[in-house]
């Protein structure tokens, strides 16, 4: 780099760089320093300051623009490099003022730091930069410029312990950056200042608290994928133990340290319980090794089929303890009740069998009488299974399961017995109801049989449909049983659902068309309509029910109840046919629109059979059935009658209402429970 010197020498001189690019730093020592020319002594540091403690000195660099030459003696002075000379870097420089022409070289720093080079280089940011990767950090990038350059002990220093993390940060921060290099974690430096290592160094101002280098490795930084990583798995308790040194050795001795010296890697090592960048203090309810988040932690393989069935692990651990007192206990909110690290131990996990595992059966009176004060012999092996499932088993001692199948039995007989006294109850008096009301001269004529008919067609396909749609959604419950039991169930279900979902849009577009096309279905829909008077009905309805109000709405062919029943029904068929249908011919439907679309369908399909199954149940229930003016039930959908007492107003009917009671023989609408027309 050109530059001009100001003070005594009038001629042009030619200096090194100041700031030496990664690539010099590491092409290897550079040669001895040339002699000075005969006559000239040996340069002073003094003769370079001269010039470049000018701060208007000015070069011209490899890109052109104007380059500051600036060196501050006071700086170099106090810097790591201050006891040095000038040329014991710039080696090529040996007389002032420079020669017309000279071109200084780039300076290494491996010349004096040849160990800590050779790791460099080797590392994942060593090799990048010699692949040519701009962004990955060099020697200046972490330790700063080579003229004011500190040493790590000094607080200032970039590398000192306490300013690593906002060292790595400058790079490792910026979230976007780091995503063209493929880093696993998204954003470490956020996640490390809320890990307990991080808050300890910045808001305890805990000086030996872990940053960076404690964990990754400083010249040797290398992913935790490569073999040579700090953070490999096998190396993770080593690293932690720089540390933890007492964690350390009692995790080597336990199963998972002796499986991990064997070479086993599905062993779990301190990032697997603990964390990475994340890693919280036991206490915090973020950990993962809390009370409260223990057993997930723990069913990470003890849940994993793949790892049970390799390493021949108990099957039903995790699942017993969530079934147990401890777990329904520590599921309901309590911390302090027994975990999985309360019986089995923490970093010193033994299997039963080793007489110093804390659940030897020698040693369970002690380790549960750390709870329980007292237990002492009570719990004789033969007769105690901690995690033995629920129910008759060949794990469970046989007085357990004898006093099991007591109960099953008991239950079974007695809750049977009830249901089927009460069958037979209701059977009896439903069955007078129905013929009461047949021979009522005063009962209301409400259904015509076409009507009756198609009510139970539209029961049959909603009640397939349902059933048939939450087997798939939960094919676990015990609903689903019917299924779990048929060899290809889940196909067998499959086709049930679409042959109910086709034959109800049938019959739903048959039921469009008669409405649309006949006088009568025409009258139905002008009947049907939803008018203001519906929502004065409604509230009518609502203060009388409060008190508010001494008389119940006037009688109406539909009431509201009946009409917001059935078009929530008509915009539901809808809704469910079209999402249906895209679900049924997805592969087809890709092929002109997005998946997002598909996966809206399914969400829509889903929440809107909740929703319909729900208002059945809730709404179409009670004012059939449940309604004191109905029970035991409207019998309107059996022989097309109703009882003429059943909640009937009390105030005569609103002048202009559009049809009179329906008599025998007439095609009449719905019922107060919201029976369909045809």
């Amino acid at each position: 780099m050109a530059f001009a010197c100001p003070r005594w020498w009038s001629s042009k001189l030619f200096l090194a760089p100041l700031v030496v690019s990664v690539a010099g730093v590491l092409c290897g020592a550079g040669p001895a320093p040339k002699a000075p020319p005969s006559g000239q002594t040996e340069l002073d540091n003094l003769d370079c300051f001269g010039c470049h403690d000018d701060p208007t000195l000015e070069g011209t660099g490899p890109d052109g623009k104007p380059l500051s030459l600036l060196v501050e003696e006071g700086r170099f002075e106090n810097s790591a490099h201050g006891r040095n000379r000038c040329t014991s870097c710039h080696d090529d420089i040996v007389e002032v003022p420079h020669p017309d022409g000279f071109r200084p070289k780039p300076v290494a720093c491996s010349k004096c730091h040849r160990v800590e080079t050779a790791i460099y280089r080797s590392s994942d940011h060593g090799i990048a930069v010699h692949s040519g990767v701009e962004e990955a950090a060099s020697c200046k990038d972490c330790h700063g410029a080579s003229h004011s350059l500190l040493g790590p002990r000094d607080p200032k220093s970039p590398v000192h312990r306490t300013n690593i993390p906002g060292t790595c940060g400058r790079c490792h921060s910026n979230v976007e950056e780091m995503q063209r290099f493929g880093l696993r974690q998204a954003d470490p430096v956020a996640s490390y200042e809320n890990s307990v290592h991080g808050r300890a160094l910045e808001q305890k101002n805990e000086v030996n608290a872990a940053v960076c280098t404690d964990c990754h490795g400083s010249h040797d930084l290398h992913r935790s994928t490569s073999p040579e990583s700090k953070l490999a798995w096998k190396n993770v308790p080593s690293t932690c133990g720089k540390c933890h040194e007492n964690v350390e050795r009692t995790y080597l001795r336990s199963i998972h340290g002796q499986a991990l010296l064997l070479g086993v890697r599905d062993t779990p090592v301190c990032t697997d319980c603990h964390g990475e960048h994340t890693i919280a203090a036991v206490a915090s309810p973020e950990s993962r090794v809390s009370p409260a988040n223990l057993p997930n932690t723990c069913a990470q393989c003890h849940a994993a089929q793949r790892i049970i069935t390799q390493y021949k692990l108990p099957p039903n651990v995790v699942s017993t303890y969530a079934d147990s007192f401890h777990g329904l206990a520590l599921k309901g909110g309590n911390p302090t009740v027994a975990n999985c690290a309360s019986c089995h131990g923490t970093h010193d996990i033994l299997p039963a069998s080793d007489p110093l595992s804390s659940v030897n059966p020698k040693a369970l009176p002690q380790t549960c009488g750390k709870c329980h004060p007292g237990i002492g012999t009570r719990l004789a092996a033969e007769f105690f299974k901690i995690h033995a499932p629920q129910g008759p088993n060949a794990e469970n001692p046989w007085v357990v399961n004898l006093v099991t199948n007591i109960y099953l039995t008991l239950i079974t007989l007695t809750i049977g017995g009830m249901a089927l006294f009460v069958a037979f109850d209701y059977r009896r008096k439903a069955r007078d109801h129905v013929r009461a009301v047949r021979e009522s001269p005063s009962a209301e004529w409400r259904l015509s049989p076409w009507v009756r008919r198609q009510h139970l067609l539209v029961t049959i396909l909603f009640v397939g449909l349902a059933y048939t749609g939450f087997v798939h959604r939960f094919p676990e419950a015990f609903f689903s049983w019917p299924f779990q039991a048929l060899p290809q169930g889940n196909a067998v279900r499959g086709l049930l659902h679409r042959v109910f979902g086709f034959a109800f849009v049938a019959f739903f577009l048959a039921h469009a068309a008669v409405m649309i096309a006949t006088p009568a279905g025409r009258s139905y829909v002008k009947a049907l309509r939803l008018r203001w008077e519906d929502v004065r009905d409604a509230t009518t309805q609502l203060l009388f029910n409060l008190g508010l109000r001494s008389a119940r709405p006037p009688p109406r062919r539909f009431n509201y109840a009946e009409k917001a029943e059935y078009w929530a029904l008509v915009w539901g068929s809808v809704v469910m046919a079209l999402t249906g249908v895209m679900l049924v011919f997805t592969e087809a439907m890709l092929r002109f629109w997005p998946k997002v679309l598909n996966d809206v369908a399914q969400v829509v399909h889903y929440y809107e059979a909740v929703l319909a199954t729900l208002a059945i149940l809730v709404w179409h229930m009670y004012w059939v059935v449940f309604d004191p003016g109905e029970y035991p039930m409207n019998p309107a959908w059996l022989i097309g009658k109703r009882s003429g007492h059943a909640a009937r107003p009390t105030s005569p009917p609103a002048a202009g209402d559009e049809t009179p009671p329906a008599t025998e023989g007439q095609d009449p609408g719905g019922d107060a429970g919201g029976s369909r027309p045809a």
